[in-house]
């Protein structure tokens, strides 16, 4: 039995302080220890996104990372985005434009474009598919992704 390890980390704005096993991953900290399942885990090795959170700001995969790994950092995972009642653009755009399809991809998805949109305000179509490039996507063709993407970008520049 390993001995556990104290972490402070800060998810969506509240500080958590835990024991945690050293082999625990994020993504099961951030699900079972913190009880937010928007986070949702695929493949298990990095490669699908679905996992995606924000590290510091920098999209990161959640189930390559382990949690002691986030002591003394910020996390921010897709209940940080919006509410039903009070949705990001992002996910207003996704609405919209039907951007999700069974939901499950979703997540990683939002958190990556998040970012991308932070770095590259004024994407074009091109742009935007590399930067989904990442995550799998099972259910779709991604140009509705594609189309989301781009209506949240017009509708955050409108607004600056």
């Amino acid at each position: 039995m390993s001995d556990l390890i104290n972490i402070k980390v800060t998810v969506n704005g509240k500080i958590y302080e835990r024991p945690v096993e050293p082999r625990m991953l994020l993504s099961d900290f951030i699900r079972f220890e913190l009880g937010l399942g928007g986070t949702h885990v695929g493949c298990e090795h990095g490669v699908c996104g679905t996992c995606t959170i924000l590290f510091d700001g920098k999209p990161q995969r959640s189930c390559i990372t382990f949690a002691v790994q986030a002591d003394g950092h910020t996390i921010e995972t897709v209940e940080s985005l919006g509410t039903p009642e009070k949705m990001s653009p992002l996910q207003q755009a996704f609405q919209e434009k039907h951007g999700a399809q069974c939901g499950f991809c979703t997540p990683g998805i939002l958190m990556t474009m998040t970012a991308f949109l932070k770095e590259n305000p004024h994407p074009s179509e091109e742009e935007i598919r590399e930067g989904i490039d990442g995550n799998l996507c099972r259910c779709t063709g991604y140009q509705n992704i594609i189309e989301a993407v781009k209506l949240a970008a017009d509708n955050m520049d409108s607004k600056s």
